[in-house]
């Protein structure tokens, strides 16, 4: 770990630790990373080499309309063109984004999606089973459910992808060639983030560029707290165990106090002398 202390991030070399934590686990091993000196290694490594923590912008949902506007234009207009392979990736792209949005889902929850393990029901809601999650080391498997909406329903926009693919099993998220063909295996978690910024870039969102897939859980996690949902629900939704963990998504309303300052000055200056 000290030897990449200088080159790598303090959040690159936590996600490490957290693999070695799980693969020991996963072997019946102890888990080493929970040693006393190893804590204190990286207590130190943080002491340092200190970094601001670079967190992904939260995209907004007046943004999240537009770039779905763009797609459904750009899908209707590729498939007046007759080009197919194009409409696929618009329409495929339209369900990534509002299901990743209303769910708060992770990139390898994305990518590791499966047809069969998603259960819908129509005007109501769909429900996707995963036979393992982050934090689920016992392989209980998790259920995650989101509502159909009145307007940029991830249920919809979910039946229109299988509709047009054709896709009976397997991951639903996945690569299409030029002619129009649907790969076998799912889109890889790597590849989210060019593919976001692209779809946001075409949009015309600003600085598509400082946008990755955690984006979309934070900008979830805001539009959920700004419109009254306490943490609590919060968590039970997405599925977070640590408030910590949580509250690391979600911005504060009002950043540098500025409205509560001008609150105050706002109000009449009494003379108690």
């Amino acid at each position: 770990m000290t030897n990449y202390a200088g080159s790598l991030s303090i959040n690159t070399l936590r996600h490490r630790l957290a693999a070695l934590a799980q693969w020991h686990i996963e072997q019946g091993f102890p888990d080493p990373t929970k040693a006393p000196v190893v804590r204190k290694v990286f207590r130190g490594i943080q002491a340092l080499h200190p970094q601001q923590e670079k967190r992904a912008r939260p995209l907004q949902l007046d943004h999240l309309e537009q770039a779905v506007r763009t797609l459904d234009a750009a899908s209707a207009s590729s498939a007046e063109q007759g080009d197919r392979a194009s409409e696929l990736r618009h329409i495929r792209n339209k369900a990534l984004l509002l299901i990743g949005f209303w769910r708060g889902f992770r990139g390898d929850e994305l990518t590791r999606m499966r047809i069969e393990d998603i259960t819908v029901v129509p005007n109501e809601g769909i429900s996707f089973y995963f036979p393992q999650t982050k934090g689920d080391r016992q392989y209980r498997g998790t259920t995650f459910r989101a509502p159909a909406l009145s307007r940029l329903c991830p249920v919809d926009a979910y039946l229109t992808w299988i509709s047009a693919s054709q896709l009976n099993d397997g991951p639903v998220f996945r690569a299409i060639d030029r002619w129009g063909h649907i790969g076998s295996t799912g889109l890889h978690p790597d590849s989210l983030v060019t593919l976001l910024r692209s779809i946001l870039a075409n949009a015309e969102i600003p600085s598509a560029n400082l946008y990755s897939v955690h984006s979309l859980r934070r900008g979830f996690a805001n539009w959920a707290t700004s419109n009254g949902w306490d943490i609590k629900t919060l968590m039970e939704y997405v599925g977070w165990k640590d408030a910590n963990s949580a509250m690391r998504y979600i911005d504060a309303a009002d950043p540098f106090a500025r409205h509560r300052i001008e609150s105050a000055l706002l109000m009449p200056i009494t003379d108690d002398r």
